[in-house]
C-alpha cells in the first residue's frame, strides 16, 4: 500500500483533525484530503473547517460540480461564516454561476454591516476585506482595517500573508509583495503558497530568484499548481514549448479542467501555428465557466508579449465582451492599442480604468505619461513621425530623421520589404518615461530601445548619464526590427529578431553593434555558448550584463553563420516561411537542414570564430583571483587600480609572469598598465606597441590603445598619440574622451576635415553638449561649409553656451552670405550682449546697406 493511502488509513482509523488535513492539501495530496475531509463532513456535518477544506481539494483537483454540492449543502446547514462564502463564492464563480458568486460577495459585506462577525477573527476580516476590494473599496483602507488588523490578530495566519502580497500583486506594488510573503516564511516555513507568491514578486525583476522560490515551493509540494504554471509562464517566455508542454501536462494530471492550464496551451498552439488546436484548448478552458475571462485575457496577454498585439488586442476585447468590468482586460487592450499606434484608443482606455480603479498602477502611469507626452514635439515627414522633447529636438531631430530615412531605403530594399504605414518612434529622456511607454512600469532593465512592429520607443542619450551609447547605432538596430517584424507579422524568435537587428548594424558601420571581445572569447571557447534552438531563452536569465550582451552578439553571430553558409536569400525565405506561420525550426529545417546538425555547424563556426581572435597572443589566465580576491568585468583579470609596487605587495609581478608568457594578452596588458602606473611611457611603449600589432581590434573602456596614447602624450609625442587615438576612434562608436582628444589634435594641426568628423562622431553618442557644435562650426567656416556651418552655430544656441555673443555673430555671418535675413536677428543679439563689438557693426551696417540697394519687391533670396 502506498504511503499517501497508509496515511488515509491512519487518519480514518483516529479520525482526522483539521491542521493534519491542511497538511495533506498543502503536500498536494488533494485526492486524499478529499477523501479525508468528506469522512469527516459525514461525521461532523457542521465543521466549517472540514467543509471549506473539502471544496478546496475537490476545486484543486478539478472536481467542480463535486465541490459545488459540497458548497451549496453546508451553506444550507446554517448560518455560514465569511470564510465559507468566500469559498463559496470562488466554488460558484469557477462553475460559471456569476451571479450566486456576486450574491455570496453581497452576503459577506451585509454580515459584516450587521456587526455580525468578530472583529478580531484573522480569517473573517480577510474574508470581508476581500469581498471589499471586489466591490472598490479603497485598497488602502482595507489594507489598514481589514488585513493588518487581522495579522496583528493572527501573526501566524496563513491567509493573512496571501491576502496582502495578492493585493500587493495585483496593485504592481512588488516591494510590498515580497516583504509580505517573506515575513510569512518567517512564521509558516516551506509554504508552497508563499513561496509561489514571493516567486511571483520577484518575476517581473528578478527571475533567478522567481525560479529558487519556485522550486523550493514545488520541492514542498511537486504537485504545487500556482507553482508550475508560474514555471510554464517563465518556459514560453524563453520559447520553451516542449518544456512548457511538459509542465502543463504535470498541472492537467492533476486538475485536467484547469482553465489556465488550458489557456496556457492555447497560447503553444498559437503560437506553433495550430489553430485547431488552439481553438480546441481555449474551449477545454472555459468549460465550467464559459465566460470566464481570465482565459482569453490570459492567451493574449502571452500572444503580446511575443509581440502579436493585433492578436492580443481581439483577445482582451473578447475577455471584455464576458466581463466588461474586467479592468485587467482593458488595462492590457489599452496598452496593446498604444503599442499598435492606435493611441487615441489606447489612451481613452486607460483613462476609463483609471478611473474605474484609481490604484490602478499601470493605468495611473500611462496617464502621467500623457501628461508628460504632451510637451514633446512632433517631428514628421512621409514615413516617420518622430517624438521628443522639444530641447533634444532642436539638437539632433532632424539628424535622427535623416538616418531613419536612410535606415529604410537601405534596409527596406535589401529586405524586400513595404511598410504599409509610417513608422512612429518615440524618445524619452527620463528612463521612467521609457520604462511605463514600454513595459508599463517605471523599471528599466538596461533597454536601450524597443520596437513593437510599426512602433519604436527610445531612451534618448541623456538617459544614461556616465554610459555613452551610439543613437545612430540603436535607431539603425531598432528600425531593422521594423523591417523584420513587419516581414514576420511579429512571428519571429526573440535570437532571430535580435541577432538579425545586431548583423545589419555592423553591415552599416563595422564600429556598431556587438564584436568579439576577451570575455567573449572566453565563453565561445568554454561552455556559455548556447544552442541555437535554445537561444532565446539566454536573453531571459542572464548571469550578469556580461552574459546578456554575450546573447546579443552570439545571435548575431548565428545569423551571420547562416548568411554566409547558405547565403542572404535564404534567411530572407525563412522570413517569409515565419510569417506565413512556420515554426522557426520548421523554417530552418525547409531551407537550411535540420536543426541538431546546423547547432553543431555553428559551435564549431562559433570556436572557429574565437580561435580567429588575435591568434598570435597566448590567452592563458593567471590564476590570480586568488590572491586578490576580485576580477574585472569584461577581462577576466585582477583589477590594477595602484602602482606596479601594489601587486608586488600581494606576491606577484607581471614583470616576472611575463617572462614565460611573453606574448600572452593578459600579461602584456598588466605589465603595461603597471608601467603606465609608474609613469615609465618609454619602457610601456614597446610593449603596447607589440600587443596592438597581435591585436589591433582592442577597443572600450580598457583598450590598448589608451594606454598607448597615455604613453605617447605622457612623453609629448603628440603625433603618434593622434595617430594611436584615430585607430581606436575607427573602431570604437563610443569613444567621446578619444573624440574630443582628435578634435583639439586636429584644430592644433588645422585638419578642419578631421575636426568635422570627430564632432560628428561625438554628436552621435552625445549630441547634448555644446563642445563637438563649436568644434564643428569653426570646422564649417574654415572649409566654407555654410549649411553644416548654420547647423552647427543654431543647436550650440539651444544649449546656453558660455559665450552666445561670439555664437550669435558667426552665426549671422553665415546667414547673410546665405542672403538669410535671420542674419539681423543674430547679429542684433550679438550685440545686444555686446554693444561694442566692432565686428558686428560692420556687419550689422553691411546688412543694412544691402537691404537699402535692393530693388523694390524683390526678396531676399532672389
Amino acid at each position: 500500500m502506498e504511503a499517501g493511502a497508509l496515511l488515509i488509513v491512519a487518519l480514518s482509523a483516529h479520525g482526522a483533525s483539521l491542521k493534519e488535513a491542511e497538511q495533506l492539501f498543502l503536500s498536494g495530496n488533494y485526492t486524499q484530503c478529499a477523501a479525508v475531509t468528506k469522512q469527516e463532513v459525514q461525521e461532523q456535518p457542521y465543521s466549517e473547517g472540514f467543509q471549506m477544506l473539502l471544496a478546496r481539494s475537490l476545486m484543486t483537483s478539478g472536481r467542480y460540480g463535486e465541490a459545488l454540492t459540497v458548497v451549496s449543502n453546508a451553506l444550507d446547514r446554517s448560518y455560514p461564516s465569511a470564510p465559507l462564502q468566500w469559498v463559496a463564492y470562488e466554488v460558484f464563480l469557477c462553475n460559471g454561476q456569476t451571479d450566486k458568486a456576486r450574491g455570496m460577495v453581497d452576503k459577506i459585506l451585509q454580515s459584516a454591516g450587521n456587526g455580525r462577525v468578530s472583529s478580531r477573527d484573522a480569517a473573517v476580516l480577510v474574508a470581508i476585506g476581500r469581498a471589499a476590494l471586489l466591490k472598490g473599496v479603497e485598497p488602502k483602507l482595507i489594507l489598514d482595517r481589514m488585513f493588518d488588523v487581522a495579522k496583528r490578530s493572527d501573526p501566524d495566519a496563513r491567509e493573512v500573508y496571501l491576502a496582502i502580497g495578492e493585493l500587493a500583486l495585483d496593485k504592481h506594488d512588488y516591494a510590498l509583495a515580497a516583504k509580505t510573503f517573506q515575513e510569512g516564511l518567517k512564521r509558516l516555513k516551506d509554504d508552497p503558497d508563499l513561496l509561489a507568491g514571493l516567486a511571483r514578486a520577484y518575476s517581473p525583476n528578478n527571475q533567478t530568484l522567481m525560479v529558487e522560490n519556485l522550486e523550493a515551493a514545488l520541492k514542498s509540494n511537486s504537485n504545487h499548481i500556482d507553482s508550475l504554471l508560474l514555471l510554464a509562464d517563465h518556459t514560453i517566455d524563453a520559447e520553451a514549448y516542449s518544456d512548457t508542454a511538459e509542465l502543463l501536462d504535470r498541472v492537467l494530471q492533476i486538475n485536467p479542467w484547469h482553465p489556465e492550464a488550458w489557456a496556457y496551451r492555447a497560447v503553444i498552439a498559437n503560437l506553433r501555428n495550430q489553430p485547431e488546436a488552439a481553438t480546441d484548448a481555449r474551449e477545454k478552458g472555459l468549460k465550467f465557466w464559459p465566460a470566464n475571462p481570465r482565459v482569453p485575457h490570459l492567451i493574449g496577454l502571452k500572444l503580446s508579449q511575443k509581440y502579436r498585439f493585433v492578436e492580443g488586442a481581439e483577445l482582451q476585447q473578447q475577455a471584455l465582451k464576458f466581463d466588461p468590468d474586467y479592468l485587467l482586460a482593458s488595462t492590457q487592450l489599452a496598452q496593446d492599442l498604444l503599442r499598435l499606434g492606435k493611441e487615441t484608443e489606447g489612451w481613452q482606455l486607460a483613462q476609463d480604468v483609471q478611473k474605474a480603479d484609481g490604484y490602478n498602477v499601470t493605468a495611473n502611469n500611462l496617464m502621467a505619461l500623457r501628461d508628460s507626452m504632451l510637451k514633446f514635439r512632433v517631428l514628421t515627414n512621409e514615413h516617420f513621425i518622430l517624438r521628443m522633447s522639444p530641447h533634444e529636438a532642436a539638437l539632433y531631430g532632424s539628424a535622427a530623421l535623416e538616418l531613419l530615412e536612410q535606415a529604410r531605403e537601405k534596409l527596406c530594399t535589401k529586405f524586400h520589404c513595404t511598410l504599409a504605414r509610417p513608422t512612429l518612434i518615440e524618445v524619452f529622456t527620463n528612463q521612467s518615461d521609457f520604462g511605463v511607454r514600454t513595459f508599463a512600469l517605471p523599471q528599466n532593465d538596461g533597454f536601450l530601445g524597443v520596437c513593437f512592429g510599426d512602433v519604436i520607443t527610445a531612451n534618448s542619450p541623456g538617459a544614461y548619464p556616465g554610459h555613452p551609447f551610439n543613437w545612430k547605432s540603436m535607431l539603425w538596430h531598432e528600425f531593422c526590427h521594423v523591417v523584420t517584424l513587419n516581414l514576420t507579422h511579429n512571428r519571429m524568435p526573440r535570437w532571430l529578431s535580435e541577432g538579425i537587428s545586431v548583423y545589419e548594424e555592423r553591415q552599416k558601420d563595422p564600429t556598431w553593434g556587438e564584436r568579439i571581445t576577451p570575455r567573449y572569447r572566453d565563453f565561445m571557447l568554454g561552455d556559455e555558448l548556447t544552442p541555437i534552438s535554445k537561444l532565446s531563452a539566454a536573453f531571459l536569465m542572464p548571469k550578469s550584463q556580461q552574459h546578456l550582451q554575450f546573447a546579443y552578439y552570439e545571435s548575431s553571430l548565428a545569423v551571420e553563420f547562416l548568411v554566409e553558409r547558405v547565403g542572404f536569400e535564404k534567411l530572407l525565405a525563412i522570413l517569409d516561411d515565419l510569417g506565413k506561420s512556420s515554426e522557426i525550426n520548421q523554417a530552418i529545417t525547409n531551407h537550411i537542414g535540420p536543426m541538431e546538425s546546423l547547432e553543431k555547424e555553428f559551435a564549431a563556426y562559433a570556436r572557429q570564430t574565437a580561435k580567429k581572435m588575435a591568434p598570435g597572443l597566448d590567452w592563458e589566465k593567471p590564476d590570480l583571483a586568488a590572491r586578490f580576491g576580485k576580477t574585472e568585468e569584461g577581462e577576466g583579470r585582477p583589477t590594477l587600480d595602484g602602482p606596479a609596487t601594489e601587486t608586488a605587495q600581494n606576491g606577484f609581478s607581471w614583470e616576472t609572469w611575463a617572462r614565460s608568457h611573453p606574448t600572452n594578452y593578459y600579461a602584456m596588458k598588466g605589465r603595461a598598465q603597471e608601467l603606465i602606473n609608474a609613469r615609465k611611457w618609454s619602457e610601456a611603449k614597446p610593449i603596447l606597441k607589440r600587443l596592438l600589432e597581435l591585436y589591433p581590434d582592442s577597443t572600450g573602456p580598457q583598450s590598448a590603445y589608451r594606454l598607448m596614447a597615455a604613453a605617447c602624450q605622457g612623453l609629448g609625442e603628440t603625433n603618434e598619440e593622434r595617430v594611436v587615438l584615430e585607430r581606436l576612434a575607427e573602431r570604437d562608436d563610443a569613444a567621446t574622451d578619444v573624440y574630443s582628444r582628435l578634435m583639439e589634435l586636429a584644430r592644433e594641426r588645422n585638419d578642419w576635415p578631421a575636426v568635422a568628423l570627430n564632432a560628428q562622431r561625438y554628436r552621435a553618442v552625445n549630441p547634448l553638449v555644446p563642445g563637438p557644435y563649436r568644434f564643428l562650426g569653426e570646422a564649417s567656416e574654415k572649409m566654407q561649409d555654410r549649411r553644416m556651418g548654420i547647423e552647427a552655430y543654431t543647436t550650440q544656441l539651444e544649449l546656453d553656451p558660455p559665450d552666445p555673443t561670439e555664437v550669435h555673430f558667426r552665426l549671422a555671418k553665415l546667414l547673410h552670405s546665405e542672403g538669410n535675413p535671420a542674419a539681423r536677428r543674430h547679429v542684433l543679439q550679438a550685440l545686444e550682449e555686446a554693444p561694442r563689438y566692432r565686428e558686428a557693426l560692420r556687419l550689422l551696417m553691411e546688412i543694412n546697406k544691402n537691404e537699402t540697394d535692393r530693388p523694390r519687391g524683390t526678396s531676399t533670396l532672389d
